[in-house]
C-alpha cells in the first residue's frame, strides 16, 4: 500500500556505474506517487514489483541529461495521462530529444501528457504537499526542490555543485550574481530529510565536502548519484538503497480528515465514477463499507446471489484485479447470479456497497446502460481476444475494461473492404476471428489475424485518408470502434495509442 509519506529509491548511482541504476526515486505523498527523474526501465520494474501504475500520477523532471530523463518517456506511455512538472526550458529540451528519437511530431507527443510549468520561487501544490523549486548549479538548466507536508520537510538538490569555496570563486570571476551567491550559501540544512547528490566537481558536490558537515546534519542526509565503491565509511551519511523493501517511511502527523480523503481518493480513481458531482462524493462516504479478506478466502461463489459491489482498496487467475479496480457489478445490474468464483489472491481490503444502495448511487447516470453493454460485449469473449492480442495483451485490467466499453461486435463477409486506400475512415477494428489482407496500390503488404488492430491510428485520429486498403480475406468477426470514442479513450491512455501505432 502506498504510504501517507515515503521515499522509494529507483536508483542510487550515476550514468557510468555498471552495477546500479542511475539516480531517481518516488516520493509517496498522501498515498500517491511522484516519480523524480525516473531511471530507464523503472516502469517495468514497478510493474514486476506489483506497484499499480495508477498510484503514480506525477513526474518531476529536473534536467535533460540522459541519466535523469530516460524513464520519463516510458512513464508517459504507461497507463493513464500523467502530469510532468518541469521548467519550460527543460521541457523544450526533452521534447527535442524524444521527438528526434521517436519521429513523433512535437504536437502529437505533447498531447500524451499534461505539462505543469515550474515557476521558480512560487509554491506548487502536488498531492497535497507544498513544493518550492529552485535552480541547481549544474552544466545545463537544472532544478532542485523542497516540499513541506504536515510536520515534515524535505529537500532534494538534483545534480548540483554545493561547495561554498567554489561558489566564492565563481562570484569573484563574475559567473554568479550577488543574489545567486546568497541563495547558494544559504542551503537549508535544517530540513528534516535531505537527499543530496554527490559526484565529481565542477558538475557535482564532492562526497568529501559532505563528510565535513556537522554530524547531526550528516545523519539527515541520504546520498544519491554515487557508486557504492566511492561511498566513504565512518560517516553519518547514508547511501540510497534501491528497492520497495528499502522504502523510507518518515514519521508524520496524519492530516485531520485523512479517512475521508482516502475514501474520496479511491472514488476518484474508479473510471466509471468519473465526473460524479460533490453530492455523490458525500453519498459515497455514507454507503461504502470496509471488508477484509485473507489470502485464499472465497469472496463470493459462482451461482450465488449478487448482493454487493466490490472495489479493491489495496492489494483473481483468468482475470486478475488490482488496486482501484472493481468487480461484482454484473449480477447487480442484470439482477442475475454470480458468474464466477472469486478468490483473494493476496490479503485484500475491499470497499463494498450493498446492492440497493449501489443501484441508488448510480440512478441518475449512464452507468447502468454502460455496464449492461460491457457484459454483453464480454459474452463474446472480448477479454480473451484482448488478453491474447499482440497489440493489447500488455494492457491493465482497467484499460481493457475501458476499451471493451467502446467496442461493438460485427460480422463481415469475405471480400468486403473495411478501410479503403486514399479515403477517410470513421471506424477501426480489432479482429475477433478471421483474416484481413493489407494492400497498397493493389500490391500485398501483409496480413492480420485474431487480436490484431486494423487501421492506422495516426491517420484515424487526425482525420487523414488511409495509406492502405484493409479487406476481409475470410469471413470475419470484428470489434468495431468509432472515431470519437477511440480519440477520447487514447487521450486518457497514451500508451495504448503507441501499441496501436503499427507501421505496415
Amino acid at each position: 500500500m502506498a504510504p501517507l509519506i515515503g521515499i522509494t529509491c529507483l536508483g542510487p548511482s550515476h550514468g557510468f556505474d555498471p552495477d546500479d541504476n542511475t539516480s531517481g526515486f518516488i516520493l509517496w505523498i498522501n498515498h500517491q506517487g511522484i516519480m523524480v527523474d525516473p531511471p530507464v526501465n523503472s516502469t517495468e520494474w514497478l510493474r514486476e514489483s506489483n506497484v499499480n501504475p495508477k498510484l503514480i500520477n506525477h513526474v518531476i523532471l529536473t534536467h535533460c541529461h540522459a541519466d535523469h530523463d530516460a524513464g520519463t518517456f516510458q512513464k508517459i506511455l504507461e497507463e493513464g495521462k500523467i502530469t510532468i512538472h518541469s521548467t519550460v526550458t527543460v521541457m523544450e529540451s526533452f521534447l527535442r530529444k524524444y521527438c528526434g528519437l521517436t519521429k513523433i511530431p512535437k504536437k502529437e507527443l505533447t498531447e500524451l501528457f499534461n505539462f505543469q510549468p515550474i515557476i521558480i520561487g512560487k509554491a506548487t501544490i502536488i498531492n497535497g504537499a507544498e513544493f518550492n523549486f529552485h535552480y541547481a548549479l549544474h552544466s545545463i538548466p537544472s532544478t532542485g526542490f523542497e516540499f513541506f507536508f504536515q510536520d515534515q520537510s524535505f529537500i532534494y538538490t538534483s545534480d548540483h555543485l554545493n561547495e561554498p569555496e567554489i561558489h566564492d570563486r565563481l562570484f569573484q570571476l563574475g559567473v554568479l550574481t550577488e543574489s545567486r551567491l546568497k541563495f547558494l550559501k544559504e542551503f537549508p540544512w535544517d530540513r528534516r530529510i535531505i537527499y543530496h547528490e554527490a559526484g565529481i566537481p565542477p558538475l557535482h558536490t564532492r562526497i568529501s565536502y559532505l563528510t565535513t558537515l556537522p554530524m547531526d546534519v550528516q545523519e539527515k542526509i541520504t546520498v544519491y548519484h554515487i557508486s557504492k565503491k566511492d561511498m566513504p565509511e565512518g560517516t553519518g551519511l547514508r547511501l540510497a538503497k534501491f528497492g520497495i523493501e528499502n522504502t523510507l517511511y518518515p514519521k508524520i502527523t496524519p492530516p485531520k480528515y485523512i479517512e475521508a480523503y482516502n475514501l474520496l481518493d479511491i472514488l476518484s480513481q474508479i473510471d466509471i465514477f468519473h465526473g460524479y458531482p460533490i453530492e455523490k462524493a458525500k453519498e459515497f462516504l455514507l454507503i461504502a463499507n470496509e471488508e477484509k479478506f485473507k489470502r485464499g478466502d472465497l469472496i463470493f461463489k459462482k451461482g450465488s446471489a449478487g448482493d454487493k459491489f466490490f472495489i479493491i482498496a489495496s492489494d483473481i487467475p483468468v482475470k486478475r484485479y488490482g488496486q482501484y479496480e472493481y468487480f461484482g457489478e454484473a449480477s447487480l445490474i442484470l439482477n442475475s447470479t454470480r458468474a464466477a468464483d472469486v478468490y483473494a489472491e493476496t490479503d485484500v481490503l475491499a470497499l463494498t456497497i450493498d446492492k440497493n444502495k449501489f443501484l441508488q448511487f448510480i440512478r441518475s447516470s449512464n452507468l447502468r446502460q454502460d455496464l449492461t453493454k460491457l457484459n454483453q460485449i464480454r459474452d463474446t469473449n472480448s477479454w480473451k481476444t484482448l488478453a491474447e492480442s499482440r497489440h493489447f495483451k500488455g494492457l491493465t485490467s482497467h484499460q481493457k475494461t475501458q476499451l471493451e466499453l467502446i467496442m461493438n461486435i460485427k460480422k463481415i463477409e469475405k471480400g468486403h473492404v473495411l478501410i479503403q486506400e486514399a479515403k477517410l475512415f470513421q471506424e477501426v477494428y480489432i479482429i475477433r476471428e478471421g483474416q484481413v489482407s493489407i494492400t497498397r496500390k493493389n500490391k500485398p503488404v501483409g496480413e492480420l489475424s485474431n487480436g490484431d488492430f486494423v487501421g492506422e491510428i495516426y491517420n484515424f485520429t487526425k482525420n487523414i485518408v488511409s495509406t492502405y486498403t484493409f479487406s476481409a480475406k475470410t469471413d470475419l468477426q470484428v470489434y468495431s470502434i468509432e472515431q470519437e470514442e477511440l480519440i477520447s479513450y487514447i487521450k486518457k491512455n497514451p500508451g495504448v495509442y503507441m501499441r496501436m501505432n503499427t507501421v505496415y
